[in-house]
């Protein structure tokens, strides 16, 4: 293999783990830093085990797995990422933190050397403000596990080169993965257009017209989603799951499209976290029964129009106001989350009058600014239009 340039990752958790295996077997030589030694030790023996299973599975020979764990190098020293040529932070969701990190990037690596962020939910500009050298400064949002989600989402900052974001999503499309490139607007792509599908189901559920089960089944068994949304925030975790709601509530001004729901904060409250403390929306301990669904199609059909129709809406915002093309806001859908098909292409296939007559029909009934419709849906439908014409 080609000899490439070297990769830095800092942050030895689970992500940052994730992203120097993907760069390690892109053929590049990594260093991966955490400054706590039982993270590095911790990280090490996990990519061991990783590499031992792809062998077992025939995914990777004992020589290739090899390999690529030679080129993995593990330290507790910063210093080691000095001739690198992107070094990727993925560390706590902490401004302060993350602005100290760079600043002691900036004095260690070369003038050439990429510095790109993890983050998920933080200004990518305010980051680089606390670099002298802010144009080399980029987002790069991988999902977790990482080397099993294709997207990424390459979040230019307003102050950040042309030849750095195109650099960027070209070794994105060299490690295999499926680079969006976003606006640096709160919640990027997907933690911004996902919104209504935790909280528009949250909505239903709080007004009693379907329950928890019924939600989650008219979700998969109509909608073709994988997973319901409260599987899916019992799977992330309510913790996570309610703060990136609140945070992204909070950066848009609280407009309300995006207001957190009080029924997940209580479960946060209560230590009622999802899978990993046993109880969220459902019981996870051994004594508990699954609850029912109510498998009515027509009351399922409502509840999926519904919810789709606002995700639809969220996606064409972000479209009208720019956040990313047409394109990369549905491919940033399927590859980042696993939607069935792309929002904006799913508007296309239902009808974007039908789109709109459900989110007219909700803000008629509820008199509520979170069911607005967005301009282009209006403008669209008006004329007739599709988000891709038809060849």
């Amino acid at each position: 293999m080609a000899n490439k340039g070297k990769i830095g990752v800092i942050g030895a958790g689970a992500m940052g783990s994730g992203i120097a295996q993907i760069a390690a077997s892109a053929g590049h030589e990594v260093v991966l830093y955490d400054n706590n030694s039982d993270s590095v030790e911790l990280a090490g023996n996990k990519l061991v085990k990783i590499f031992d299973r792809l062998v077992e599975k025939g995914k990777k020979t004992r020589v290739e797995a090899d390999e690529i764990l030679g080129r993995l190098e593990l330290t507790t020293s910063l210093e080691r990422v000095d001739e690198c040529m992107l070094v990727v932070e993925a560390i706590i969701e902490n401004l302060d933190i993350k602005k100290q990190v760079f600043q002691k990037l900036e004095n260690i690596v070369g003038k050439e050397c990429i510095l790109a962020t993890n983050t998920s939910s933080l200004s990518v500009t305010s980051i680089a403000a606390a670099c002298q050298h802010k144009g080399r400064v980029i987002g790069l949002h991988f999902f977790n596990p990482a080397p099993l989600m294709p997207l990424v989402e390459v979040i230019p900052a307003l102050t950040t080169d042309e030849l750095t974001v195109q650099m960027a999503k070209s070794l994105m499309l060299e490690w295999g993965k499926a680079p969006a490139i976003a606006k640096d607007t709160p919640g990027f792509i997907v933690n911004r257009v996902a919104r209504p599908f935790y909280g528009e189901a949250l909505r239903i559920l709080e007004e009693g017209i379907a329950d928890v089960a019924t939600i989650d089944w008219a979700m998969k068994e109509i909608g073709g989603f994988r997973m319901g949304p409260f599987e899916l925030m019992d799977f992330i975790g309510h913790d996570v799951n309610y703060v990136v709601t609140e945070t992204v509530f909070r950066e848009f001004y609280y407009d309300p499209r995006y207001k957190p729901s009080l029924s997940q904060k209580r479960l946060v409250e209560a230590g009622y976290l999802g899978r990993k403390s046993g109880r969220g929306f459902y019981d996870y301990s051994e004594a508990s029964e699954a609850p029912v669904p109510k498998m009515d199609k027509a009351i399922g059909g409502k509840i999926v129009n519904r919810i789709l129709a606002m995700l639809i809406n969220e996606a064409a915002d972000a479209l009208f106001l720019q956040v990313a093309s047409a394109e990369d806001l549905d491919l940033a859908m399927t590859k980042g989350v696993n939607y069935p098909k792309g929002l904006l292409q799913w508007a296309n296939d239902m009808g974007l009058d039908h789109v709109l007559n459900i989110l007219e029909d909700l803000h008629e009934e509820y008199r509520e600014d979170r069911y607005r419709a967005s301009p282009i849906l209006r403008k669209m439908s008006s004329k007739g239009r599709l988000f891709f014409e038809e060849a």
